[in-house]
């Protein structure tokens, strides 16, 4: 995929820009660019030696040679007996790739619920530069079917396959992992439940249930971490946030029918 433009993104750890791609729909052929979807919430820290306070270099070095390495001296090598390698220079593995790399290329189409969430992995937003109408008849084809469209593709140096959904955002591009990744136990549970019990836990549940508002949860954790800075840069002290003290109640039936009396 082109590198042609400068961005700070990355893709299974190697460098991307804001892919340009094509969904490749029989034989329509869409561009479109490609962005990530999710952004990594996390407060940045840096490795520190405590006794001079001074950033930690990561080095690359050979324990054989005893000296570091450079970037352009490493290869990969694949350990098929103990120390002992078959390596590959990046155009070995370049020459793998398949020919479609440089689209989505898709090969069925299938209803979202028969994928358990569980296969998700990334999420990507597909946009257009300018107006098309293959784009906004695709998008429209997937919203009156009621379909998500299975694709494969190549982001980085990994082959995915991927899901293309319609939106009112547009096209979003969620990358799958494979069968073999989920590890799904091999026996399923058999649940033996007792009626008086079911009826209050399905009680619980409607009492509870909500339409969800993702505006409305909020990282605890990254905030807490943020008010912490700004104490210490005001020169203040750092206090733990006080925990709620939670009622233990060892009976299920007790349990269910207190978190009902409970709001």
């Amino acid at each position: 995929m082109s590198k042609d433009k400068k961005t700070t993104h990355t893709i299974n750890g190697d460098y991307m820009p804001n892919v340009h791609s094509n969904i490749s729909f029989g034989l329509v052929n869409i561009p479109i660019i490609m962005n990530p979807l999710i952004k990594n919430n996390d407060t940045s820290f840096n490795q520190l030696h405590k006794k001079c306070m001074h950033r930690i270099k990561y080095v690359k070095y050979c324990e054989h040679c005893k000296k570091e390495v450079k970037e352009d001296d490493i290869i990969k090598g694949y350990e098929y007996e103990k120390d002992e390698y078959l390596t590959f220079p990046k155009e070995e593995l370049d020459a793998l790739k398949p020919e479609n790399e440089k689209e989505i290329e898709v090969i069925a189409f299938v209803n979202i619920n028969e994928i358990d969430p569980a296969y998700f992995e990334k999420s990507y937003l597909l946009k257009t530069e300018k107006k098309t109408k293959a784009y906004d008849l695709f998008c429209e084809a997937l919203k009156q079917e009621k379909k998500v469209a299975l694709a494969k593709t190549i982001l980085g140096s990994k082959f995915y396959y991927c899901i293309l959904r319609f939106t009112k955002f547009g096209i979003i591009m969620t990358t799958l992992y494979f069968n073999e990744e989920v590890m799904f136990p091999s026996e399923e549970n058999n649940f033996e439940v007792n009626a008086k019990e079911l009826d209050l836990a399905i009680k619980l549940i409607k009492e509870r249930t909500a339409k969800f508002d993702p505006t409305k949860y909020q990282d605890e954790y990254q905030n807490n971490i943020k008010e912490a800075i700004n104490a210490k840069l005001n020169g203040k002290k750092v206090s733990r946030p006080k925990k709620k003290q939670k009622e233990e109640v060892s009976d299920l039936f007790e349990a269910l029918e207190k978190s009902l009396k409970k709001k």
